[in-house]
């Protein structure tokens, strides 16, 4: 096997410090749209919760409907209305703030696909240096899932551009991964261990990073729906008034546009994960000699399938649909956590390549 090339492995780091620089632009652009722009086009229609709506159109409205006339002041319809729609809409921005705005968070998309090129110039130059694929080590895979991430939601946000606002909350988790992968969890670029040096590995893990990538994503989303759905639910209450927390809410796009949102990232990724884990036991026989052994590593990645498969079965069960299925889909995203951190680090096992040093 061909040695470790130095300056292309000094390349590889100084590009992932620049993807991670970039991103970090990238976010501070976005944030600036979500707190001075307008509220995207879901978050704009649905900023009366339809419960609210419904209880107010039931209200008994004194209106001289046939005559043309006006509704009579102290109503029902007109107070109660007027109350909920007051504090679920978000403070409005001047319009030249606003088109401002909107204007940074369009740059910071490019800025975004910018970083995302680095970034992935950054894998490939560190491919070349080690001759292998790059994703042995934590710090490889931890590169990786965070490219994916980024991917995921420039994804969902071609298909619904009202959520772009939002790519502050997306970055900020994949930077912070990038940079503990940067110090705690950084290796050297080194050759590949034996048990590593087969073509499964490029299957096998390039598989399980996707997927892992684009749950984050998905998690992300997950949270955001649970904060709006929380508001909507406050918000109807009388006497309310939303605290930072509700601001924050009330600015989201619709919960159901970011559940269904969730939903089709863990749709697309669960599939995904469930051949690398299959490949991962066509690789462990051949390399170990069982298909199954339940190491460490092993039973974390089938718990993570199994919680996984439990929260697709829980949307497709009327009862468990909306907040009760995003628990389960936090939790996934909680076992995918517990076994690239704990079992890496702390558990040792067959599968304990994280490459640190």
């Amino acid at each position: 096997m061909a040695g470790i090339d130095g300056s292309m492995a000094h390349l590889s780091d100084g590009l992932f410090t620049t993807a991670i620089a970039t991103y970090a632009l990238a976010m501070v652009g976005y944030t600036a749209e979500f707190a001075f722009g307008r509220v995207g086009r879901a978050g704009r229609t649905a900023a009366v919760p339809a419960a609210a709506t419904t209880r107010a159109s039931s209200a008994p409205a004194r209106e001289l409907v046939g005559a043309g006339g006006p509704t009579v002041p102290g109503s029902p319809s007109t107070s109660s209305t007027a109350s909920v729609a007051d504090r679920s809409q978000p403070p409005v921005a001047p319009a030249g703030r606003r088109r401002t705005a909107e204007r940074i968070g369009r740059w910071s998309v490019v800025v975004t696909v910018i970083g995302m090129l680095i970034h992935t110039g950054s894998i490939a130059v560190r491919a070349g240096a080690v001759d292998a694929v790059p994703w042995s080590n934590m710090y490889e895979f931890a590169s990786v899932a965070g490219l994916v991430g980024v991917v995921a939601f420039l994804a969902v946000m071609w298909k619904a551009p009202q959520i772009r606002f939002l790519g502050g909350f997306v970055l900020l988790p994949v930077i912070l991964m990038m940079f503990l992968a940067g110090t705690v969890l950084y290796s050297k670029a080194q050759p590949l261990v034996p048990a590593l040096q087969s073509y499964w590995l490029a299957i096998h893990v390039t598989l399980v990073s996707v997927a892992e990538g684009a749950l984050m994503t998905s998690a992300v989303l997950t949270v955001l729906f649970l904060l709006r759905s929380r508001y909507d639910k406050k918000v109807t209450e009388p006497g309310y008034r939303p605290g930072s927390v509700g601001t924050l809410a009330s600015r989201l796009p619709a919960a159901e546009t970011l559940d269904k949102a969730a939903y089709r990232v863990v749709a697309f990724s669960f599939p995904l994960y469930t051949v690398a884990i299959i490949c991962g036991a066509i690789w462990a026989e051949a390399a170990w000699g069982r298909y199954w052994g339940w190491d460490p590593k092993e039973t974390w990645a089938f718990i993570v399938w199994v919680v996984y498969a439990c929260y697709l079965h829980a949307r497709a069960t009327a009862g468990w649909k909306g907040r009760a299925a995003a628990w389960v889909n936090l939790v996934g995203f909680g076992a995918i956590t517990f076994n690239f951190l704990i079992v890496n680090l702390v558990v040792s096992g067959l599968h304990s390549y994280a490459g640190l040093s």
